[in-house]
């Protein structure tokens, strides 16, 4: 099909992708194995049919394995797509089929005015007016106002896990409706994260990604269906446009950076939305499916699945490899973000037949990759096969999700037995867990909750998941919570039960903010969001998953509390100390740790204990912060050591409102704690 007459030269392999060159755009894709490629381009980006079909010809539009071809008079905002055309024949890994329309794996916008996920299924089904689009982005001159990406300490980062569309897509947060839900919308809201103490935001995934991807008819919402790398989410922008929403993005970039707060991204490398041969072709499968995906070393027409989504991302091959790189120095140099948070890690150390890499190269290229020298690098370190690296994660830069943090403080605020040992060592960044000479404490990034399981609220007022919104009759999600009701399962108007709630929300807080390491908090968590329950809302798109600006008024006790204490942490050094805190003062200059129970110097590390205490002391700096924690479920009285610096002072007593001054040391220097409570003495 040749609508208009076009002036086109043979192109050029490198840059991959589309590119703005001179008086028209070069475009480029890989493909090993293809017989014939054609460029489809639209003069609108509703169009159901392109203005112009152009055929690659191998004699002079091929290099190698690069399919290339040049342009004249097209430049940014040209929307175009490809077809490919091959062998399909599963057996032999080849998935090509002319019939789809395909995305440029290295487009930096996508759009689809009436996609449809299941016409993209199926050998021979025309999916034409149901697929996306990409779109030619240049370099543009969007003005920075000299932003740059902050480089924050990582051991002074407090970090707040969020969903842009969730957010702020409630009416109750006040924005205009038309921003609900959008990147804009987020910036109306910094000035409460500001306020919070956050300056730090981990952001759900914002690269496109299909939202119809869900097994049972729902959304997609939390986003981890990737359909690239490298374009936006354009539903989270006012207008949806790709372009716009790129501009959209930076915005909101800026507007964090100007309030002092980082931006980090989760980001997938891990699988696509394409899942396996029943699923849809995209983009990947349909250009060179064994180059992209890990594929069983017998039977080649499956897909190996180390992530539970269908496929795996052959990450160590060379084209993929480079192409993971590419994208996240786009994310660092174009866009401005500070880090990336990867999920499922793992995945990423496995080779092409699926096996583990003691030396995954691509690890090492993220690693050691000058344009991310500044740049946070999280690792979720596992997968869903049973590959767990917790402690052992390739790198040496590398920062980990602390997945046995969450589990052991959950255990412990709860009440379990034989935990106090364990504990210990959570509070001072895990040693037993993290053992590398590279080790500093600041790169166990520790939280209670995050997007995947209860909320805090839920964690206890919920002793099961209810997940029957889902859809799964409620054999999706998490069995294993460690979470616990406080006597009765869910809501409750019993003020009794209601006060344990808080004061146990109370605890996590503490205990998670005065640990050594990097803290994470999932939003909402400050205001007692609830998720009714549900501990793997990844498929609702409704209140269920929305920040309820109500409840910053009328959870303002719990929201104060959190204030209060991030505060306390950015204001003591010792609290931001990076590295393994010493037992005894051994060191000069170095802040120590001393250990407590009822009495001093005397924890107790039995089986059957259920309290802590400890001290921070950095004599250099002349602070010093003591720790009581009492799980156990009646009162105890503990011993407080001498004041030196001046008198102590209660900080925080998670059973009662904050205070300003200790009125309960008794004369013999001890101060009883109430059950299930925790306090904060400051020595000044």
């Amino acid at each position: 099909m040749r609508l208009k007459k076009l002036i086109t030269k043979p192109g050029t392999p490198f840059p991959i992708g589309s590119s703005i060159k001179g008086n028209g755009v070069n475009f480029s894709v890989f493909s090993k194995n293809a017989k014939s490629i054609e460029l489809l381009l639209f003069d609108d980006k509703d169009d159901v049919k392109p203005s112009n079909v152009i055929e690659l010809k191998e004699e002079k539009n091929k290099s190698y394995f690069y399919w290339h071809i040049f342009i004249e008079n097209l430049t940014t905002g040209q929307y175009y797509a490809y077809r490919v055309d091959g062998e399909y024949n599963p057996s032999k890994s080849l998935a090509f089929d002319k019939s789809k329309v395909l995305i440029d794996p290295y487009a930096k916008g996508i759009y689809a005015s009436n996609y449809d996920r299941n016409s993209a299924k199926g050998y021979g089904n025309d999916n034409l007016p149901y697929s996306y689009k990409s779109v030619v982005v240049a370099k543009d001159n969007y003005n920075w106002e000299g932003d740059a990406p902050l480089s924050l300490k990582l051991e002074d980062l407090t970090i707040y896990e969020m969903h842009i569309g969730g957010f702020t897509k409630s009416e109750s947060s006040g924005i205009e409706s038309s921003k609900r839900g959008t990147y804009s919308g987020v910036i109306e809201k910094i000035p409460y994260l500001k306020s919070l103490g956050i300056n730090a935001v981990e952001l759900l995934p914002v690269y496109a990604f299909d939202d119809q991807d869900s097994p049972i008819g729902k959304s997609n919402y939390w986003g981890y269906s990737p359909l690239n790398f490298f374009a936006i989410h354009n539903s989270y922008s006012v207008d949806k446009d790709p372009i716009s929403a790129i501009s959209e993005f930076k915005d909101m970039v800026k507007a964090f950076h100007k309030a002092g707060i980082e931006v980090i991204l989760d980001v997938v490398y891990n699988h696509t939305s394409e899942s396996n041969y029943d699923g849809p072709l995209q983009c990947f499968k349909g250009f060179e499916n064994q180059t992209y995906y890990i594929l069983d070393n017998i039977d080649k027409s499956k897909h190996q699945d180390f992530t539970g989504c269908g496929n795996s991302v052959n990450a160590n091959h060379s084209v993929t490899h480079r192409m993971i790189i590419d994208s996240l120095k786009y994310w660092v140099e174009e866009m401005h973000v500070d880090g990336f948070r990867f999920d499922l890690a793992s995945v990423l150390s496995r080779d092409e037949s699926g096996e583990p890499m003691e030396n995954p190269p691509v690890l090492w290229s993220i690693e050691s990759e000058p344009t991310l020298s500044c740049t946070k690098i999280i690792a979720e370190a596992w997968d869903a096969s049973g590959l767990y690296q917790l402690g052992v994660f390739t790198g040496d830069k590398w920062a980990e999700w602390n997945g046995k943090y969450r589990d052991d403080v959950r255990q412990f605020i709860k009440g379990n037995d034989g935990l106090t040992s364990t504990i210990a060592s959570r509070i001072v960044g895990s040693p037993d867990i993290f053992k590398k000479d590279s080790y500093s404490v600041s790169k166990s990034i520790h939280f209670v909750t995050c997007h995947d399981g209860f909320t805090l609220n839920d964690l206890v007022s919920y002793n099961h998941k209810h997940n029957a919104e889902n859809g799964e009759n409620n054999m999706d999600g998490a069995n294993d919570n460690y979470s616990w009701n406080c006597g009765i399962e869910g809501k409750t108007d019993d003020a009794e039960i209601e006060k344990l709630r808080l004061k146990q929300m109370k605890n996590f807080f503490v205990i998670s903010l005065f640990s050594q390491g990097t803290p994470m908090i999932l939003m909402g968590d400050e205001v007692q969001r609830s998720q009714d329950g549900n501990n793997n809302a990844y498929c609702l798109d409704n209140q269920v998953n929305w920040f309820d600006w109500n409840l910053v008024e009328k959870n303002k006790e719990l929201l104060n509390f959190v204030r209060s204490i991030i505060s306390i942490t950015q204001e003591f050094e010792v609290l931001r100390y990076s590295k393994t805190m010493e037992t005894l003062h051994k060191t000069e200059g170095c802040p120590y740790i001393t250990w407590h129970g009822t009495e001093l110097n005397e924890p107790d590390w039995s089986k059957n204990s259920h309290t802590l205490g400890f001290e921070y002391h950095f004599p250099e700096k002349k602070e010093r912060i003591l720790v009581l924690m009492n799980m156990y479920w009646d009162k105890l009285t503990f011993e407080i050591p001498k004041e030196i610096y001046g008198k102590w002072n209660l900080q925080v007593d998670t059973s009662q409102d904050n205070s300003d001054t200790c009125t309960l040391l008794d004369a013999n220097k001890k101060i009883t704690l109430e059950s299930r409570s925790i306090i904060v003495l400051i020595d000044k």
